[in-house]
């Protein structure tokens, strides 16, 4: 007995002084145990969030992407697979599972490790704000008596709340509402239960786990999940069944949250930053914007279309790069993707390594996929497929290429060089109704919409001819559309010899004639004939910068800076009827209960908004603009079956910016395209040609089932039937001159030739 009596008093004496010690370790830590004010008051950082107009989320910033949902709004099936995954007896134990802790235990003294756990939801919301992840004896003590403390001061559903809303499920989503969106494209509200399992078993390993990083991994932890929850009695195991066999539809790009319209967010951010600094990012600030999301998509496919129509005009320059020989190993996937992961994709133009290349056709190799491009998809990279191909361009195997699907087919395209730009507003308020500044975001931040200072050409002259109305002009004013010349002496530099596009000249002209078909020499006779000086002032009417467009003659044909901000606001004054709007893209900030911090209220045309240019002329305007579009250098604009709508070209010396910018009476866009590094855009890329196919394109969304519309003449004005234009109606004010008096010029500065027009029988 004695053998057996002396064992047993020693094990109890070591439990004894097991428990001694435990219990004075835990008196001397509980006190030093961190106040739950954290938890008690739980404000998580909500990070700032910009939305069109119509509701749709089109950018997110914060370092951490947050959203708060309440655990009354959590739906039942998250908080049951939540439960299966992590916790089952959640709602039995008080914080700590001893039978899971003594499982966890026996599992790492038999294999001499500390990988096995057994962490209830409590003791995980402890660690996450209070502890850090190592594996030791004394951070798992620290971790249980935290548990037992916050269980003491919170409710178990506030507990939850506080997971479900704090829990790191990657890709930066912090709690199950903004992984919900993620990961799925949609509100946690509206989850089903293959979606919940999956999200369910991201907290063991957020990395592992991740179904767009690991989709293998991911549907093995989420099949484990829907078992436990058949187990439990959670669901039946027929929905178990059709959980299983159901496919999920995981969300694979970030770029889902915008996109098209990433160039409006960050504007949008800048101007929250403005406001409320850092706090922007942590205060749950949600920034409502003047744009409507289906005529943004549109701007953005536009400009995209007619920048990348441009780019295969001038031909496709070959191979993007080529990848390390070294690297290339076909027979292995990983090494693949480790190159193309090097190479960001842009939207639909994806990075991929030829992989063969000959008998007309290319494979190209594309995360685990292998693509056959033949026939069409190899027509716009054709030239570059020969053996007389340059060798650094040409497409061989280890070459880097673009594809893109196109038609139920893939093809071989390219990142364009060019860029551009198309912004559009309601004219009578200012509100932005659309903004694309550049062709990707994520290749080029630079906002050309908006920061882009470039010479406007032709598009600028109906603002010339606005400053000639208030000198007595009008649409039948004749002036003579004759060559000119001006020596350097008059001048004051060189000398200069200005041209129209087409080496035409038609003599005595009406105004209205000579803006539709873009007569520079009538532009210049107008500007001498009114003063630069004064025309220089008459500009600023429309918001541009006078300091920007010298004093010159050259001003008729647009050689001063604006951007195509600029240019909206100018041309929304002729589109209102000549009222000044600023355009504006924020109409509301409100903080995270939903109350407005902030509110635009704009003046508007005809009602608040300032006069700036007398109705007549903006009716007059108006008028010939009109004919722009009817029968001057805009009409494959007519394709869109409008009589309302009115505009005017531009393209620079030596065809390096085009543009057109227009107008019908509820919208106005302006459509830039050009090089950063300013060069030739070749010829004959005018903007008839290069940018209003992207204006057109814009429209054709922005005025579906909008009826055409017609400003009503002013007084003061008489309509006259001209002789020999039968059903021609044109519009003249009173006592107008019919040739403009000879001035002398004043000096013109740098020459700039001219800005490119066509007449009506081959209109640009």
């Amino acid at each position: 007995m004695r053998w057996v009596l002396y064992p047993f008093i020693a094990l109890l004496g070591l439990i004894a002084i097991g428990v001694a010690v435990l219990a004075l370790a835990v008196a001397f830590a509980w006190p030093t145990l961190p106040s739950l004010e954290a938890l008690t008051d739980y404000h998580p950082k909500i990070p700032l969030r910009v939305y069109t107009a119509d509701g749709e989320l089109i950018g997110e910033y914060g370092e951490e992407r947050r959203a708060f949902i309440r655990i009354q709004d959590v739906p039942p099936v998250l908080k049951h697979a939540i439960l299966a995954a992590e916790d089952d007896r959640f709602y039995q134990h008080p914080g700590v599972d001893f039978a899971g802790i003594l499982r966890a235990a026996g599992a790492n003294l038999a294999t001499g490790s500390k990988r096995q756990g057994s962490s209830t939801i409590t003791m995980q919301v402890a660690r996450n704000f209070f502890l850090t992840r190592e594996k030791t004896y004394s951070r798992k003590l620290y971790e249980v008596l935290l548990a037992f403390k916050i269980e003491q001061n919170l409710t178990k559903d506030q507990i939850l709340e506080v997971y479900i809303n704090q829990i790191f499920l990657g890709r930066r989503a912090y709690g199950f509402a903004v992984a919900s969106h993620t990961y799925f494209g949609k509100s946690i509200r509206d989850l089903n239960v293959p979606e919940a399992a999956m999200l369910a078993g991201l907290p063991k390993a957020p990395s592992a786990y991740n179904p767009v990083v690991n989709p293998k991994r991911a549907a093995q932890r989420q099949q484990y999940v829907l078992r436990r929850m058949a187990e439990l009695g959670f669901i039946s195991e027929a929905e178990h069944r059709q959980a299983v066999e159901t496919p999920l539809k995981v969300v694979s790009s970030a770029a889902d949250l915008g996109g098209s319209a990433d160039y409006i967010a960050e504007m949008a951010r800048q101007i929250a930053y403005e406001q409320y600094r850092d706090e922007a990012y942590t205060k749950g600030i949600k920034v409502i914007t003047t744009i409507v999301r289906a005529e943004q998509e549109a701007a953005y496919k536009a400009l995209r279309r007619g920048i990348l129509d441009y780019d295969r005009r001038h031909g496709y320059r070959g191979a993007e790069s080529y990848a390390d020989p070294s690297r290339l190993n076909t027979q292995h996937a990983e090494s693949m993707d480790e190159i193309l992961a090097e190479t960001a994709d842009y939207d639909d133009m994806l990075a991929a390594i030829v992989t063969q290349a000959g008998g007309g056709s290319v494979t190209v190799y594309r995360y685990g996929e292998s693509i056959r491009i033949s026939g069409d998809g190899l027509r716009f990279a054709s030239s570059m497929l020969g053996e007389k191909a340059p060798p650094n361009k040409r497409i061989r195997p280890g070459a880097i290429v673009r594809i893109t699907r196109s038609e139920n087919r893939w093809e071989i395209t390219q990142l364009p060089e060019v860029e551009g730009a198309l912004v559009a507003a309601d004219p009578r308020t200012g509100a932005v109704r659309a903004l694309a500044g550049g062709f990707d975001f994520n290749r080029n931040k630079f906002n050309h919409a908006t920061q882009a200072w470039r010479q406007p050409g032709s598009s600028f002259k109906p603002f010339i001819y606005s400053a000639a109305f208030e000198k007595g002009y009008g649409p039948n004013s004749v002036v003579d559309d004759s060559p000119l010349s001006f020596p350097a002496g008059e001048t004051g530099s060189q000398s200069w010899e200005p041209k129209n596009y087409d080496g035409r000249y038609d003599g005595p002209i009406s105004i209205r004639s000579a803006l539709a078909r873009s007569k520079n020499m009538v532009s210049i006779r107008l500007l001498k004939s009114i003063g630069p000086r004064y025309a220089q002032d008459y500009i600023t009417k429309f918001g541009f910068d006078a300091e920007r467009h010298p004093p010159y003659l050259t001003m008729a044909l647009g050689a001063g800076s604006v951007t195509p901000w600029q240019m909206l606001r100018g041309y929304s004054i002729f589109a209102n009827g000549g009222y000044r709007v600023e355009p504006f893209l924020v109409k509301e900030i409100r903080d995270e209960a939903g109350n407005v911090l902030a509110r635009v209220d704009p003046p508007i045309a005809g009602e608040t908004a300032e006069r700036v240019i007398d109705e007549r002329n903006a009716y007059l305007m108006d008028s010939i603009m009109k004919d722009v579009v009817r029968r001057g250098t805009a009409t494959k604009a007519l394709v869109l079956k409008r009589g309302d709508l009115a505009g005017k070209t531009g393209t620079t010396n030596e065809y390096v910016d085009a543009w057109f910018c227009g107008y019908q009476p509820t919208v106005a866009a302006v459509a830039w395209i050009g090089f950063d590094q300013p060069r030739k855009l070749g010829n004959g890329e005018t903007g008839g040609a290069a940018a209003l196919p992207m204006w057109i394109n814009y429209m054709r969304k922005a005025l579906d089932g909008v009826p055409e519309t017609y400003p009503q003449a002013p007084k003061g004005l008489i309509r006259i039937q001209p002789a020999g234009s039968p059903g021609e109606e044109m519009i003249y004010q009173e006592n107008l001159p019919a040739a403009p008096p000879e001035v002398p010029p004043e000096p013109a500065g740098t020459p700039t030739e001219e800005a490119p027009s066509q007449p009506a029988a081959s209109a640009h």
